[in-house]
């Protein structure tokens, strides 16, 4: 069984909505699916009986049997679907305890943590040798993506967003890009995005958002260019002049300087260039 305490069963209780039976926006069969495309488990054996039929009595069952490396990697992946389920404002409502969720995953999975750096600690990093040639791309696509690259640098000083713009679409680009070379993993990934069908969409029907969502559950992208890559597409929206005009953003160089730093980042863990 396992090492799961009350206190933190509640946790998850909590952010899942457990109650009255129900496990976050889980139907009966795709709950079924979720166990079974994950860890191979058909959670509707009379194994995961002994509280209930109900999804949340099987789930408790699940956790009060399975050892904790198991239960860990569940209840990781339902976090993604959580995540995926739940608007921006929510997350931030909610950020305290799912940072205390994944401190329990961590634990249960035996892993560290990862700390996410300051913007301070994040701008001050150095990447050597950034070129979206180091990624596995179409080679028709490199020059495209290398030539705004090149063009969003020299707009830093002069015209801070049009860098935020050009590193918004870089990184899409980029993402699509490894998405198309990794059609089966982004797929058939847990938050992959899906249509009213239940079906995952096709990739030019996925924002920005999404990307960078999967890629991270897939384990290209690190904990901070996710968050930061959250940001760059938070300032790239304000493409849009009424969005810039509601929110009075004033993009600087300090600014843009953040969005070309994600962009380098991105390109270092999708090339393997971190560790």
């Amino acid at each position: 069984m396992s090492s799961l305490k009350v206190i933190e069963k509640r946790v998850f209780e909590d952010l899942f909505g457990i109650a009255g039976g129900i496990v976050l926006d889980f139907s009966n069969r795709s709950f079924a699916d979720f166990f079974r495309d994950t860890a191979k488990i058909d959670i509707y054996t009379d194994k995961y009986a002994f509280n209930g039929d109900s999804k949340a009595k099987r789930l408790r069952a699940f956790w009060e049997t399975e050892p904790d490396l198991v239960v860990g990697n569940i209840l990781n992946d339902l976090l993604e679907i959580w995540q995926y389920n739940t608007s921006k404002d929510e997350q931030t409502a909610a950020a305290q305890q799912y940072k205390r969720a994944v401190d329990i995953v961590a634990r249960l999975s035996g892993k560290q943590t990862e700390k996410e750096p300051t913007e301070q600690e994040f701008l001050h990093r150095q990447y050597q040798d950034i070129s979206v040639k180091n990624l596995s791309l179409d080679p028709s696509l490199v020059p495209v993506l290398e030539s705004r690259l090149t063009e969003a640098q020299h707009c830093l000083e002069s015209a801070p967003l049009a860098t935020i713009f050009l590193c918004g679409s870089i990184l899409e680009g980029i993402l699509l890009g490894v998405a198309l070379q990794k059609p089966k993993e982004f797929n058939q990934a847990t938050n992959a995005p899906k249509d009213k069908d239940k079906k995952v969409k096709q990739f030019h029907k996925w924002s920005l958002a999404q990307f960078i969502d999967v890629a991270f559950g897939l384990k290209l992208l690190k904990l901070d260019v996710k968050k930061f890559s959250h940001e760059l597409r938070d300032f790239r929206n304000y493409i849009h002049p009424y969005e810039q005009l509601a929110s009075r953003f004033e993009p600087d160089k300090h600014t843009a300087e953040i969005c070309l730093q994600v962009l380098k980042a991105a390109i270092a863990d999708l090339s393997g260039g971190r560790n």
